[in-house]
């Protein structure tokens, strides 16, 4: 299957493996593709994994997904950026099913994004659920019950500092860490490269079978993917340097260089890959910046 193939309808369940269950949320965008993957996992009772953007369409489908004798016991958020996690609190009210998840949107986040955001830094990319808060914190390594199964919830911090991965049997619930359509953007001060690439090796080490990402298809061969992934931003990460070994840059004008195929609309976000690669250079005292570490900051090798 391409990228291409993976066109479902919104709002209708689709059975994965036993006791396990996809619904796309209506929310197609060129950030989330088709839209953001709430998985049902149970077969009696269902926990709700990334409920997805405030929709009252999509909470009816979740809804109608899990009527009598199943029931919904819990609802489990991989990250709180706002086409995963809003709905949880009204899916909650409805349910009484509490919310899992790391910790709020400010939790996890590294000291290099906490001085971004102290240095002025808006946040890019697909948006914070700013009002997020779960009922239960779920630490890295922890073992817990979701719906009638168990999973393993896994601390994954990059792409967003609350993210985790949650591995259940063979697959792992993987967010917005890993996606078979696109690479996964790494957005300061939400994301962090470092812990990226730190937590795309701690995936691999998981040695899943199949991947159950945000969004787009099933990823089912998670090492090449993954290899894929942390050799891509390798690659990214030496064009960058290739470009500072021509003059100091600010990262607007490596990314028009660099990513010279990308749709306008798409820039910005190519910007912000840009300055998530130039903070991790930065920290592994490759370059040096001038300025606060903002998108206007000069970067030049040593």
């Amino acid at each position: 299957m391409t990228p291409n193939d993976f066109n479902p309808q919104a709002g209708k369940p689709v059975t994965l493996a036993p006791a396990l269950r996809r619904i796309l949320a209506p929310n197609p965008s060129p950030m989330t593709y088709r839209g953001t993957n709430t998985y049902l996992l149970g077969h009696h009772d269902i926990a709700v994994i990334d409920p997805g953007p405030d929709s009252d369409p999509h909470l009816a489908a979740i809804m109608a997904a899990c009527t009598s004798p199943q029931r919904i016991t819990q609802i489990l958020v991989t990250h709180s950026h706002v086409d995963h996690s809003p709905l949880a609190k009204r899916l909650s009210e409805k349910t009484g099913a509490p919310i899992l998840a790391f910790g709020p949107s400010d939790a996890g986040r590294s000291d290099a994004m906490k001085a971004c955001l102290e240095a002025g830094m808006q946040g890019g990319g697909e948006g914070i659920d700013t009002a997020f808060r779960p009922d239960v914190l779920i630490s890295d390594g922890e073992q817990i019950s979701a719906g009638d199964q168990m999973i393993t919830a896994w601390h994954t911090p990059g792409h967003m500092g609350n993210h985790m991965c949650l591995a259940w049997n063979d697959a792992v619930f993987c967010g917005d860490l890993v996606m078979g359509w696109a690479s996964s953007l790494v957005s300061p001060p939400d994301g962090d490269l470092t812990d990226f690439m730190a937590s795309c090796e701690k995936l691999r080490r998981l040695d899943a079978n199949i991947l159950h990402s945000g969004h787009g298809a099933p990823i089912i061969d998670p090492k090449s993917r993954l290899e894929w992934l942390i050799e891509h931003r390798k690659s990214r990460e030496a064009q960058i340097i290739q470009q500072l070994s021509l003059a100091p840059a600010a990262a607007s004008t490596i990314a028009t260089k660099i990513y010279s195929d990308t749709p306008t609309a798409l820039l910005p976000a190519a910007t912000r890959n840009v300055i998530a690669h130039l903070i991790d250079l930065e920290g592994k005292n490759m370059i040096t910046r001038a300025g606060a570490p903002t998108e206007s900051a000069i970067f030049k090798l040593l």
